[in-house]
């Protein structure tokens, strides 16, 4: 398991788990809306520059469809999780510096959004957002089924599972032109989706009864 970096120079093209949590592990999540409205953030602010305020704008509920062009975006997405108190993102930094200023446009955008809505004040999350620099691929591949599955790694109850959200169906199901996710990366190493889930449903077994994984990440998120 790679240690914390929290001053790591982000490198184009190269792989990074980024995540956080609730300041006092308060939830940032509510509401199906909370979690589109987050979904959506990330695909509207990977781009570079100032784009305005999006706090007034249509937020669709039912799938993301990315309106950002290739030489455009920040990061590209990998997977992803969103919980009631934190979320995790597996994402490739396409420019220079794209990480950074792709986080700091999300984090200040869906608070100012979740501070409006609920007339709250303050910090939403806990500090600066946690990374990781994936410096081999069995740990890529590991990664992508500890995020994917990431509810069923914590044991989620059936109603923190409704305030959840992961790229786990977008990986199982046929590639699409308005795929969120950049899986190929993924999944071209697997004989099929099907090769997939059968590789994802022992990893989870391992990452269950290990531990490891989990208890680290859980001592990083409240350190």
């Amino acid at each position: 398991m790679n240690k914390l970096m929290r001053d790591i120079k982000f490198i184009n093209g190269e792989f990074y788990h980024i995540f956080n949590r609730g300041n006092n592990k308060r939830l940032i999540f509510t509401s199906q809306f909370d979690l589109c409205r987050f979904l959506q953030s990330m695909d509207e602010f990977n781009v570079r520059g100032p784009i305005g305020s999006i706090y007034a704008q249509s937020f669709k509920k039912d799938s993301l469809n990315s309106s950002t062009t290739k030489s455009q975006r920040l990061v590209d997405f990998v997977c992803y999780c969103l919980n009631p108190n934190h979320y995790h993102l597996l994402i490739k930094q396409l420019v220079n510096d794209g990480i950074r200023e792709f986080m700091h446009k999300l984090g200040a955008g869906y608070t100012r959004y979740f501070n409006e809505r609920y007339k709250l004040s303050g910090s939403l999350f806990q500090g600066r957002f946690k990374a990781i620099h994936i410096d081999s691929n069995d740990y890529l591949l590991h990664l992508s089924v500890y995020i994917n599955l990431n509810n069923k790694v914590h044991k989620l109850s059936s109603s923190a599972t409704k305030l959840s959200s992961s790229s786990w169906n977008e990986y199982i199901r046929p590639f699409k032109s308005n795929d969120f996710c950049k899986k190929d990366i993924i999944l071209s190493q697997f004989q099929s989706i099907s090769s997939y889930k059968e590789f994802a449903c022992d990893a989870l077994k391992t990452i269950r009864d290990r531990k490891d994984m989990e208890k680290s990440l859980e001592l990083l998120l409240s350190s």
